[in-house]
């Protein structure tokens, strides 16, 4: 196919741009609704290419438009988040983050450039196709409720609303040059779990005079795991995982409370709601049988994450076009989270997943660890395929 060829000429073609941006970013990168100077960067960027966009949207979110020929044919919305993590990096690399303690320590560098690269490239073809692509550049993704959340109140996916939304995300278990697609559900929802679990301190010597809130946890712990291994239908995925216990006594001293912090993630909003009922009161009842209290807290967090069938069989293809069969790989389900999710309950949604390992080259290490890095060459597949989806599912 002629247009095929030229998306990945031109990707070819703005790979060492790609590359340049993507350190800039890495290298000044900015935490959740602070987004302030990625989002001037994008917005410069999308000037210079003469791409009109709307901002600021969700206070610090960039909404870019490429018009095609009959632009009122189809609209097609690429999405690309832009925060940080709070993490100080580790690597020794030029474009090492330049800011204490905060890091990309997830990709969103790369969705980024990838969603700059792609509207560079569609806006280099937009007298190729029929429709009209939205950029929707989103901040905060790495903090509840989610920027997806305020970009969809402030009407991202409204006048018109998008017969569809696709997105990317890096994964390092997948070697660079690969991609990876599931039809379904994919990603799970997420929860906060915040406990405080409330007793009578006093010497460690005398426990019958305490009420002991570190022995009322402990029982709490242990029966929540029945939430998922005796309630939950087990065609359900269910995860509950505590991961902070702070109890601030001492080798002969009960404190007075306890605090537990943790997570509950699953794919059924049904069951979701119980199991958040089930876990309160089975908290509450053991504390209050032990002479104690508790409180339970749930932040509710992002909704499941599903990938419309039909929509994701045609990105499928539309990668096996652009790379080869071989190198297009199906996911299994995935039990972290993101907050694309919300955006996948509102219209037909594709999120999949951009491979950025490299074992010869020692680029291994896991999302939101000190040391994640991706293999460069990962960016212009990431942006010439996004571009090439868009373009498919707009006809050309």
């Amino acid at each position: 196919m002629e247009l095929l060829q030229r998306v990945k000429a031109l990707a070819a073609q703005y790979e060492q741009d790609l590359v340049a941006d993507r350190r800039h970013l890495h290298a000044h990168p900015e935490l959740s609704f602070q987004e302030f100077e990625t989002a001037a960067f994008v917005q410069e960027r999308l000037k210079s290419w003469g791409i009109p966009f709307q901002a600021p949207v969700a206070n610090t979110g960039v909404v870019g438009t490429i018009a095609g020929k009959n632009p009122g044919k189809k609209l097609i919305a690429l999405r690309g988040d832009m925060d940080a993590l709070p993490i100080l990096e580790a690597n020794e690399v030029p474009y090492r983050s330049t800011r204490q303690g905060v890091m990309h320590a997830c990709g969103h560098d790369v969705h980024t450039t990838s969603l700059l690269g792609a509207a560079r490239i569609l806006n280099s073809l937009k007298d190729q196709f029929e429709g009209t692509v939205r950029l929707i550049f989103q901040p905060g993704e790495e903090v509840a409720p989610g920027g997806a959340s305020h970009m969809i109140r402030e009407g991202v996916l409204k006048n018109p609303e998008p017969a569809a939304i696709v997105g990317q995300h890096v994964m390092p278990l997948i070697p660079v040059g690969k991609v990876g697609f599931r039809e379904g559900m994919y990603m799970a929802s997420a929860d906060e779990l915040y406990v405080t679990v409330k007793g009578k301190g006093g010497h460690g010597a005398m426990p019958e005079h305490n009420i002991d809130p570190v022995l009322i946890s402990a029982h709490i712990l242990v029966a929540l795991q029945q939430i998922v291994s005796r309630f939950a239908n087990p065609k359900v995925p269910s995860v509950l995982s505590f991961g902070k216990v702070i109890a601030n006594g001492a080798t002969n001293v009960i404190p007075n409370e306890v605090k537990l912090e943790g997570t509950f993630r699953t794919m059924d909003e049904k069951w979701r709601a119980e199991a958040h009922k089930r876990m309160k009161k089975m908290a509450e009842s053991i504390a209050e049988g032990m002479g104690g209290s508790c409180e339970f807290e749930i932040r509710i967090g992002y909704p499941y994450l599903v990938n419309e069938p039909e929509l994701t069989r045609q990105a499928r293809a539309a990668a096996v076009e652009y790379l080869g069969e071989e190198n297009v790989v199906d996911l299994d389900l995935w039990m972290a989270a993101e907050d694309f999710s919300y955006y996948s309950h509102e219209v037909d949604a594709c999120f999949y997943r951009l491979g950025t390992r490299n074992e010869a080259r020692g680029i291994t290490a896991s999302v939101h660890t000190p040391t994640f890095d991706i293999d460069e060459a990962a960016l212009p597949i990431g942006a010439g395929l996004m571009a090439w989806i868009a373009l498919r599912q707009l006809g050309s």
